[in-house]
């Protein structure tokens, strides 16, 4: 039997201004390794990724993420609905989508893992605020100790020459070949995926989850006077040490991936000021944020139509400066598609897959728009 559906519960700009942004930046992550197995190469390319994007955006959105669950557990409330079975479902259709992009697509698939922790994170809903960060500073600081031990100790995780020869032709291959080695390159590392999803993902899920259910996105009068502390202590403290990682040979990176929340809070904050200060920041960005995970799974198969032998083959042959300015290229089509499409439909593709896993019934997805909550009114 379906069950009910809450009454449209408001959107709130902030969050999905927020998603908007994050998907730029996870692209310019992404699309180094996209464009050529083993990512780029050392030079200024790579540098500049690493110091400003990397670990920075995916913080982000796993935030949002965590934020989001929140708003989900509202609507089954307004339903009277139980909102396990509701958000089981949804984590469950999260990880058949990710194990479908990991194979077709992209190997560096996160939606896999955010449907693994988001199970965990559905076990520990009830903890309190408190009780909540202390577990989830447990696994950061096994993240951070380990990938100090690993730089101290010059333990290097990339590639190795005859792998990346491979990886590469599987790239360039047709479709079925490219599939079938993505497929052994996921099974060959199940732990690692999972050990991504609960080590990095779930800890900054349950910070996500405690500011929802402060409801600290949806108060302006709360965080606006807290935004500028946050920026001069994120850009203050965090640029110096990503960029001292990133352009040089510090062995200490574990304090890099320390300092790397601070830096991603700090372009939040910075977002959010914009945000309540122009109106044309959130036109720009919220749309893209509504249908983030249609725009995150057009990302890769975009980038694999230019970069795979789906397309014109291009991996490994063009320069790291030229793959970002395509990247960049990519998103800014990106936002200018998504504003266009959301004044026509309420849900994008995979947002309404998922919607349908969460309730167990179906809706159009065009459809008349719900309200949205200004900035400005909270």
């Amino acid at each position: 039997m379906n069950q009910p559906i809450s009454p449209s519960v408001p959107r709130i700009a902030a969050l999905d201004v927020l998603r908007g942004f994050a998907l730029g930046g996870i692209f310019i992550v992404n699309v180094m390794v996209m464009s050529t197995p083993g990512g780029f190469s050392d030079g200024s390319a790579h540098s500049v990724v690493n110091a400003f994007f990397y670990d920075k955006f995916y913080v982000l959105f796993s935030f949002l993420f965590g934020y989001s669950l929140t708003m989900q557990f509202r609507s089954a409330e307004r339903a009277q609905a139980d909102p396990v079975p509701r958000t089981a479902r949804r984590c469950l259709m999260l990880m058949a989508i990710g194990l479908l992009h990991i194979v077709f697509l992209f190997l560096g698939d996160v939606l896999f893992d955010y449907g693994v922790a988001g199970l965990v994170l559905l076990a520990l809903s009830r903890l309190r605020p408190k009780t909540a960060l202390i577990v989830a500073s447990v696994p950061f600081t096994v993240v951070v100790i380990v990938n100090t031990a690993l730089n101290v100790l010059h333990v290097n995780m990339n590639m190795g020459a005859p792998e990346q020869a491979k990886a590469l032709a599987a790239m360039r291959s047709g479709w079925l070949d490219a599939a079938s080695y993505r497929w052994d390159g996921f099974a060959g590392h199940v732990p690692f995926f999972l050990m991504f999803g609960l080590l990095n993902a779930l800890p900054l899920f349950i910070v996500g989850m405690v500011a929802g259910k402060a409801r600290l996105l949806e108060q302006p009068e709360r965080y606006l006077p807290l935004l500028p502390r946050i920026q001069w202590i994120g850009f203050t403290i965090g640029i110096p040490i990503c960029v001292l990682g990133a352009f040089t040979d510090w062995p200490l990176a574990g304090p890099a991936h320390l300092v790397a929340p601070l830096l991603s809070a700090a372009y939040a904050a910075t977002i959010l000021r914009l945000l309540h200060r122009h109106s044309a920041v959130q036109a720009i960005f919220a749309p893209a944020g509504k249908i983030a995970a249609t725009n995150y799974i057009g990302q890769s198969l975009i980038a694999a139509i230019i970069f795979t032998g789906y397309g014109f083959a291009l991996a490994g042959r063009l320069s790291d400066w030229t793959v970002l300015s395509i990247a960049v290229t990519i998103y800014a089509a990106q936002l200018a598609i998504s504003a266009w499409y959301v004044r026509r439909h309420r849900y994008g593709p995979l947002e309404w897959v998922l919607r349908a896993a969460t309730y167990g019934t179906l809706r159009p997805a065009r459809t008349e728009q719900p309200e949205l909550r200004s900035a400005a009114t909270g």
